[in-house]
């Protein structure tokens, strides 16, 4: 079957190359050069034009009904308010797209290449000008006041009864930081991020830890550079950069002794308030119709936190915390029941290439009633180490640590 298939492009090619020399050879019988076209050919071409002009717009409204509804279900309140704007554009679009390609197709029906008609020219036209000088610029003007609009609506403060949700971005993991009793996210700093402290967060044993591992680290340096001092040949270059190794360990010491801590009037310091903050891997919960204000940071190279259910989107800066805000309206379990998808799931994915393992990084968004909510929360264990709660903690439960 292979075989059959190969003979048959093959004798197409070779007729489609005897055609052509059959072709040739007729011209040059008539005498005729290559670029003279018959006005026969002419009126056959400005009527092709017509023909796949329809074609074209045959085919685009198919596609139009068969995958206009691209988008599933907006599942956030000002979700519905970006599928309007994102309506309003495509038809917007989709208009100027049926004009243009209309006056294409049709002034190249009318005004095909006739030798008794001549074409007339004219150097400016301030009609002409106003048109499409005016209808452009009204219309991105009415684009751009609408889409801020929007824009605002989604980045706007949050209310004071707000849920605050710090999303922590790096190289290929989310991690999910919900504020303790006290709603108050405590310090962080990068200069105190470990591998139990992935996040930074700020706590006075954590410093001292943090002091007591830079001094273990200088000395050894500073004893390496000690003892092979004492070699009879060893190169310049080593110890110059042994040296530097030191200096960076040092300054990275004296950037966390420079740490000052705050305290609100209420004499909360923020190296106390994260004590009770709880740290969550692999999952995401949010109640259902409660605002989220979420503070996302990063701590290596620019992210981009997606939720597409949700129409949400913010990158990730190392050192410049974003924020966006948003109110989940419906739950994981209505929205299997409207998919009918037992196994659907709302998702946090990485919509900025940053690795290797870009593709592998996203998460689970999980959207609950407020009692649920509520009930995983209290289960979940906090920075300073306290066993998960049987039930919701006292709101004057402090331990120390976390977040700048």
């Amino acid at each position: 079957m292979k075989l059959l298939i190969l003979l048959v492009i093959v004798l197409g090619i070779i007729a489609i190359a005897q055609l052509t020399k059959v072709y040739e050879l007729t011209r040059g019988l008539r005498k005729t050069r290559e670029e003279e076209i018959s006005p026969a050919d002419n009126k056959m071409n400005a009527f092709l034009m017509l023909v796949w002009m329809a074609v074209f717009f045959i085919c685009t409204i198919w596609l139009y009904v068969r995958y206009g509804d691209y988008l599933p279900p907006a599942a956030s309140a000002h979700g519905v308010d970006v599928d309007k704007l994102m309506s309003v554009n495509i038809w917007m679009i989709t208009i100027m797209f049926f004009v243009v390609n209309f006056l294409l197709f049709y002034f190249s029906y009318k005004y095909y290449y006739r030798k008794d008609r001549k074409a007339r020219f004219f150097s400016h036209d301030n009609r002409l000008e106003m048109i499409w000088t005016l209808v452009p610029g009204v219309t991105m003007a009415f684009i751009i006041v609408y889409g801020l609009i929007t824009w605002n609506k989604m980045t706007g403060p949050a209310s004071d009864d707000a849920l605050r949700v710090e999303v922590y971005s790096k190289q290929f993991d989310w991690t999910i930081r919900y504020p303790g009793d006290n709603n108050v996210f405590g310090a962080a700093d990068y200069n105190l991020i470990t591998t139990n402290n992935a996040l930074g967060l700020v706590t006075r044993d954590g410093i001292a830890a943090k002091l007591a591992e830079l001094d273990e680290q200088i000395a050894k340096k500073s004893k390496a550079l000690e003892e092979n001092a004492k070699l009879p040949v060893w190169p310049a270059s080593y110890a110059e950069a042994v040296q530097d190794q030191i200096y960076r360990l040092q300054r990275h010491k004296q950037r966390i002794m420079d740490l000052s801590e705050f305290k609100s009037p209420e004499g909360l310091s923020e190296w106390e308030a994260g004590g009770d903050d709880k740290i969550v891997k692999g999952e995401l919960h949010l109640p259902v119709g409660k605002e989220v204000e979420f503070i996302f940071r990063s701590q290596d190279v620019i992210h981009s936190a997606y939720m597409p259910h949700f129409r949400a989107q913010m990158n990730t800066v190392p050192g410049v915390p974003t924020r966006f805000k948003m109110t989940p309206t419906i739950t994981t379990r209505e929205m299997r029941e409207k998919l009918g998808k037992d196994d659907f799931d709302y998702i946090l994915l990485c919509n900025k290439i940053c690795g290797a393992a870009h593709f592998n990084m996203q998460i689970k968004v999980i959207i609950e009633d407020e009692a649920d909510y509520n009930a995983w929360l209290a289960q979940q264990k906090t920075f300073g180490g306290e066993a998960p709660a049987t039930e919701p903690a006292a709101a004057d439960s402090v331990t120390t640590a976390m977040v700048k």
